[in-house]
């Protein structure tokens, strides 16, 4: 399979034995559409035939107080297999989220050792919109095994990101929208410091889509990534709030075969959060 597959692929292939699809709906801080009651209820109320809901609130590392931190290794394959997600599965992540969710359960999956997955481009919205099949309820799954495995090297640490400071070695690209990359607006979770880490670049994940919904491919993927000052063939990591949209330029520049990536699972909570860190305002 590709990174990215299409509603009219999934379509063809929804029903045979090794496909599982997943709902990644994740929503930011106080962002619940009114009357929602969140993207459990709304999965519940409709969804792609087949597919389990991925838990991003839930399926996160215990001992943390930051949110969205990966698990340890044995809790994220329990709930693998709990969700009938095992080895050789051909997995298809979506989600219907301004946040671009299924990025971060895509870039879990694939650091957690599954060999087959993709994104559905466009997402549930794309589905609904020509018409296709949903369900509702609860989905009724069969346990499945999933080898325990994880490859850390893709993972960054509040640490090395400080060492990064000195060295250099690795392109920071920010996902974050550019009021909060600047310092002007806000951040979503209280006590938090305005503004980012020195010397990162600004990509805000909306400039990696069409109006559609869709991604943005070959040149105009690559012009995104160019406009932001980043080198796709320079070491990245990449950065944003909490670590969910940061996956979503983690994807992008895999789509574009960037071969040395990481991702700084603390993102702004950890860092924004310490008196200490050196912080900057104004645009890169």
């Amino acid at each position: 399979m590709t990174p990215l597959v299409t509603s009219e692929w999934l379509a063809a292939e929804l029903g045979k034995s090794d496909i599982r699809v997943i709902d990644a709906t994740a929503l930011a801080p106080g962002h619940d559409p009114a009357g929602s009651s969140g993207p459990r209820a709304a999965f519940e109320a409709a969804h792609i035939p087949g597919a389990v809901f991925f838990d991003l609130e839930e399926i996160v590392d215990p001992a943390s107080t930051l949110p969205h931190m990966l698990p340890p290794p044995e809790k994220f394959a329990s709930r693998m297999q709990a969700l009938g997600l095992g080895d050789g599965s051909r997995i298809v992540v979506y989600d219907n989220s301004p946040l671009r969710s299924a990025a971060r359960v895509w870039w879990m999956l694939t650091l957690f050792g599954a060999h087959e997955v993709s994104i559905l481009d466009g997402g549930f919205a794309k589905w609904q919109a020509e018409g296709r099949p949903t369900e509702s309820g609860k989905p009724v799954v069969r346990h499945r095994h999933f080898t325990v495995w994880a490859d850390k090297s893709v993972v960054r640490t509040q640490a090395q990101m400080l060492e990064n400071l000195k060295t250099h070695a690795e392109q920071v690209v920010d996902a974050r929208p550019a009021g909060r990359f600047e310092g002007r607006d806000p951040e979503p979770r209280p006590g938090l410091r305005s503004g980012h880490i020195p010397g990162s670049r600004s990509l805000p994940i909306d400039r990696l889509f069409n109006e559609d919904g869709t991604w943005k491919q070959g040149d105009a993927l690559r012009a995104a990534f160019t406009d932001a000052g980043v080198d796709l063939n320079k070491p990245i990591v990449a950065t944003c709030g909490s670590g969910i949209t940061a996956a979503v330029i983690y994807f992008g520049a895999t789509l574009l075969g960037a071969k040395h990536l990481g991702l700084y699972d603390g993102s702004w909570t950890e860092w924004g959060a310490s008196a200490t860190n050196p912080v900057v305002t104004g645009a890169a």
